[in-house]
């Protein structure tokens, strides 16, 4: 499964909201250095979806706010 995401660092709280086109917007706390924000937000989906954060990866956007993440289902 493909979901298109928005992150937004530096966050005062963590969220997650469900767009109406199925894509996802995300509130992080962490700032986007050293790749805290990208760890942040596989934490986070990890969660969301109820799978291991091994079955995560962002698939484009690594350094972008827009970002592409492929979940594989378990």
């Amino acid at each position: 499964m493909q979901k298109k995401v928005k992150v937004k660092p530096n966050s005062k709280q963590q969220k997650i909201a469900e767009q109406e086109d199925g894509s996802l917007t995300v509130n992080l706390k962490s700032p986007p250095v050293d790749g805290k924000a990208n760890e942040e937000l596989i934490k986070l989906l990890a969660e969301k979806f109820n799978v291991p954060k091994s079955s995560i990866r962002i698939k484009s956007g690594l350094s972008s706010r827009q970002k592409l993440i492929e979940i594989d289902d378990v």
